[in-house]
């Protein structure tokens, strides 16, 4: 049964360089809810003092309310949702797995299907989504909720995973299809720079690309090894262009969340006693990280913010 420690500083905080000292706070990691069976798609709803998560084979949305510390479904079924974000206007940007389809959740509760096919064809099973400052919608589309019936439906896949870029004005266009196992996704503060998880490389890599124009992808480049054992999968990237990635599977020395700078380096490791999936930063200044593992949601206060 896991514990938080009971001394500040935090021990499970590790710094592998001092350049990680600024970064931590007194105050220690927290787990804010447990009994799902693989959480993902964290996003903070500033305006509600909450925030979603999704826990994929359990077909549902969770919603984590800061002010009461209650946890409560906020959609089920989700169609085996997976990651999540909110667009310019903030609203609910959600991957489902189950209707292989990208959707927007408007004010009122209504949902509007965005995209589920290219050229005729259906998509995988969108997995991780981000928004530009354009308000253009990029997400990964590996076949991973189509393998079997745990995380989605079983089904044949009909294109080749890729990266996507959803223009406002409803243009759907391939900008990668190269990556193995295209996994997580962010953008650099300054939207310059797309990185992406190839999750079915050997050992699995962080990919970076610039962006030319706001919608095309040159100069690719392994910016993160991960090594043996190393699973980034989730991320998201602070003001001063640090990547905070879900890490681990399965032994202690992984399982958390790792930060690298944005020259690839290493320099932290928030240890947990689960694999992480994914993380994003929320609370009134931004500088909480919230972190999806396996079968919990934790937390922790940093000094530094994530992007808005």
């Amino acid at each position: 049964m896991w514990e938080p420690q009971s001394r500040y500083p935090d021990a499970d905080v590790i710094s592998f360089d001092k350049s990680f000292d600024r970064f931590r706070v007194l105050g220690g990691i927290e787990r804010l809810a447990d009994g799902c069976r693989w959480s993902e798609g964290p996003v903070w709803f500033g305006d509600h003092r909450c925030l979603l998560w999704s826990d994929i084979p359990n077909n549902r949305i969770l919603r984590w309310s800061e002010e009461t510390n209650a946890v409560t479904e906020f959609r089920k079924p989700s169609n085996f949702a997976n990651g999540n974000y909110r667009d310019r206007e903030g609203r609910l940007i959600t991957c489902e797995h189950g209707t292989r389809r990208v959707t927007r959740t408007e004010h009122n509760g209504a949902i509007t299907v965005l995209a589920d096919s290219y050229q005729g064809s259906r998509l995988n099973s969108p997995n991780d989504v981000i928004v530009a400052s354009d308000g253009a919608i990029w997400f990964t589309d590996p076949p991973f909720g189509i393998l079997g019936y745990y995380e989605g439906e079983k089904a044949k896949s009909e294109l080749t995973p890729a990266v996507y870029r959803l223009d406002p004005s409803g243009r759907l266009d391939i900008v990668e299809d190269e990556i193995p196992g295209p996994n997580g996704l962010a953008f650099s503060p300054d939207e310059s720079i797309l990185y992406v998880v190839a999750s079915r490389a050997n050992p699995r890599e962080i990919w970076a690309y610039d962006v030319v124009d706001g919608h095309k992808l040159r100069n690719r480049r392994t910016l993160i090894n991960a090594g043996p054992g190393g699973t980034p999968d989730g991320f998201r990237v602070d003001v001063e262009g640090n990547l905070w990635c879900g890490w681990g599977m399965g032994t202690e020395e992984l399982d958390g969340v790792r930060v690298f700078t944005s020259s690839g380096d290493a320099i932290g490791h928030i240890k947990l006693p689960e694999r992480c999936a994914n993380v994003t930063f929320g609370g009134r200044h931004r500088n909480r990280l919230f972190m999806a593992a396996s079968r919990s949601l934790y937390a922790l206060y940093v000094n530094t913010q994530g992007l808005g």
